[in-house]
């Protein structure tokens, strides 16, 4: 039974190492840092392992399969960051009702959490049609996924996106929020 599970292992780390580029650039393109990509790694090994478990059918994995393994998976993590953070969030919601001599650091609090209000503002009013696209952008979707969950054209997508952020901008600009006004 041993050697098998050694086979296993053998063929999961030799398509790993054959795509480890590739599922990186899955990462990178939607803004993982590097242990977040390192999770999208081994989520990859874990599922192409539950889904083709003799190593005869590791090693047969097309590029297209473990490329969307891996884009599955690296949505996964920023589901569960977003998660995360949403719970934080609620931990804040009642730090904020306790005394304020046993909060840590409520100043940058604050701020992040005026700073999401402002952008969500900022994002009602945009335009109605292309408020789904910039926040589902917002969430971390690329532009091929939006298209596709929204049943639009990439070209379609990309326009309403585009036009959507520049938007956004400037409406935040307007409320002095920008790069532009940092310093």
């Amino acid at each position: 039974m041993r050697p098998a599970a050694d086979q296993v292992s053998s063929a999961l780390e030799g398509v790993l190492a054959n795509y480890a580029g590739m599922v990186r650039q899955v990462g990178w393109r939607h803004r993982l840092s590097e242990a977040d990509i390192d999770e999208v790694m081994q989520e990859v090994r874990i599922r192409l392992w539950r889904a083709r478990q003799d190593s005869e059918q590791i090693t047969q994995s097309s590029a297209s399969y473990v490329y969307r393994t891996a884009a599955s998976a690296a949505l996964d993590v920023i589901r569960r960051r977003r998660a995360r953070r949403a719970d934080m969030a609620e931990t804040l919601d009642e730090a904020v009702s306790a005394p304020a001599a046993t909060l840590a650091g409520p100043d940058q609090d604050l701020e992040g959490s005026e700073l999401a209000q402002q952008v969500a503002k900022a994002v009602d009013e945009i335009t109605p049609s292309r408020r789904p696209v910039v926040r589902m952008h917002l969430a971390g979707y690329d532009r091929e996924e939006i298209a596709k969950l929204l049943g639009w054209s990439e070209a379609k997508t990309r326009n309403l996106l585009y036009r959507g952020l520049a938007d956004l901008r400037a409406r935040l600009t307007e409320r002095g929020i920008g790069w532009e006004n940092a310093g």
